[in-house]
C-alpha cells in the first residue's frame, strides 16, 4: 500500500495560517489608525502576532502604516522638556567643569612623574651603579648586550 498523500492538506492549512495573519495584520493597521499615536511596523506586527519581515512583504500593509505615520502629527514639546533643557545645559557645565579638573589633575600627575623620573635617574647617575639592585640600563638584564648596543 503506497504512503497517503497529505500534501493538500498541508497546502490548506498554510493557506489557512497566512489568511488569519493577513486578517490579524489588518485589524492591528484598523486598530492603530483608531488611536491617535503614531504607528510603527514593530507595534503592528507584535499587536497582529506577525513578524516583521512578514509584514514587510504585504506592500499595501507598508503603505497604509507609513500614511498613518505621515497622518500622525508630531507631539509638540511641552514646558517639561524646557525645564528638561535647562536641567541639561547645568549638567554640561557641570561635566565641562569637572574635564577642566580632570586635565589640571593629570597634568599636575605629569610633572610629579617627570620629577620622579628625574630623581632616579639622578640616583642611578650618582650611584654609578644600581638602585635596588637594577642595572643602570634602560633594558632589562635579560636583554642581550647585541641589542641593547643598537638602541
Amino acid at each position: 500500500m503506497p504512503p497517503a498523500d497529505n500534501a493538500r492538506f498541508l497546502v490548506e492549512a498554510s493557506k489557512t495560517r497566512s489568511r488569519q495573519a493577513r486578517e490579524r495584520a489588518e485589524e492591528a493597521v484598523t486598530a492603530a489608525a483608531r488611536r491617535s499615536e503614531r504607528p510603527t511596523v514593530v507595534g503592528i506586527a507584535n499587536a497582529a502576532g506577525v513578524s516583521r519581515s512578514w509584514l514587510y512583504t504585504q506592500t499595501d500593509l507598508i503603505t497604509a502604516i507609513s500614511q498613518l505615520q505621515q497622518r500622525a502629527s508630531v507631539p509638540h514639546r511641552s514646558s517639561r522638556h524646557v525645564a528638561s533643557d535647562a536641567s541639561l545645559q547645568r549638567r554640561l557645565e557641570t561635566v565641562l567643569e569637572r574635564n577642566r579638573h580632570l586635565r589640571d589633575q593629570v597634568a599636575d600627575l605629569t610633572r610629579k612623574l617627570e620629577t620622579a623620573h628625574g630623581e632616579i635617574r639622578r640616583l642611578r647617575a650618582l650611584s654609578g651603579s644600581s638602585v635596588g639592585g637594577a642595572s643602570n640600563s634602560r633594558f632589562p638584564s635579560a636583554v642581550s648586550d647585541d641589542f641593547q648596543g643598537d638602541l
